[in-house]
């Protein structure tokens, strides 16, 4: 489906009824990272899959900011007539749902950080970006997916699932240059979140891949103790697209964190 918000079109998914989550992708990727999650999870909640603007189906148009991205998802759940939502971010999507709760926590009905991070980037990850950016006008997305792929999935993925690891190339390599470009000059300039994780008193739930070489698991942990009466779940085998390796065990998690959003 497509809605026109904030002057461009989205591009997104909705299926399913009852508590509304909004499932925001990292990078490079696109709302088909949580088909996994949105064939599962229909029967108790209603599924909505956004592009970001730049990826998927979605605009490729400036500005691109963490929080024009997080405004572009407000303008979605108003297209939608749904006043408040669970957040559900992996990785950049992350960066996205600490904008929100920023600009407009009363749409936050909880949160679901997955293999994200709070802080800024170093001058080293900067400077990385800064590399990516280059790769992908020189040599466009798929040099950028060859180069990202080893870090984006997790070593157990590597050597049991080629075809995961192929289907997650396949994605990345498919992102439009200019959106990767503007992406990562987004997260070159994100704000720290940091600041923002005692102020959270929603309910959260922190999710990691035991084997995410990009967000480890030290950092899950330091934000889960950030952020007040937060759950964390570390998920054994998987990496940092831990919703996308291990579905099942993700699914479980998020229900048994759904099903609690009742009493709280």
């Amino acid at each position: 489906m497509i809605a026109l918000c904030t002057g461009i079109e989205v591009a997104y998914d909705d299926v399913g009824a009852g508590e509304p989550v909004v499932f925001l992708h990292g990078f490079p990727h696109n709302r088909t990272l949580w088909a996994p999650q949105t064939g599962a999870l229909v029967d108790r909640s209603r599924c909505i899959a956004p592009d970001l603007r730049g990826f998927g189906g979605s605009s490729v148009a400036p500005p691109f900011s963490i929080d024009q991205y997080a405004d572009d998802v407000v303008a979605l759940l108003d297209a939608l007539r749904i006043e408040r939502a669970v957040v559900a971010g992996l990785s950049m999507g992350g960066y996205v749902a600490f904008a929100l709760w920023r600009r407009h926590r009363a749409r936050v009905r909880a949160l679901i950080l997955a293999d994200t991070r709070p802080g800024p980037d170093s001058d080293e990850a900067r400077q990385k970006r800064r590399e990516l950016i280059a790769l992908a006008r020189a040599k466009g997305s798929s040099a950028v997916a060859e180069s990202m792929i080893p870090g984006m999935v997790g070593k157990s993925t590597r050597e049991k699932n080629a075809g995961l690891v192929d289907a997650m190339y396949q994605m990345m390599q498919n992102a439009p240059v200019d959106g990767v470009v503007g992406a990562l000059e987004a997260m070159i300039a994100r704000p720290d979140s940091a600041p923002t994780l005692p102020t959270i008193d929603v309910p959260t739930l922190v999710v990691v891949g035991e084997e995410d070489a990009l967000t480890p698991v030290s950092e899950a942990r330091a934000m889960h103790a950030a952020i007040p009466s937060s759950r964390l779940e570390v998920l054994a085998g998987a990496g940092h697209v831990s919703n996308f390796e291990r579905p099942a065990a993700f699914n479980h998690v998020v229900s048994e964190f759904l099903g609690m959003l009742q009493y709280a």
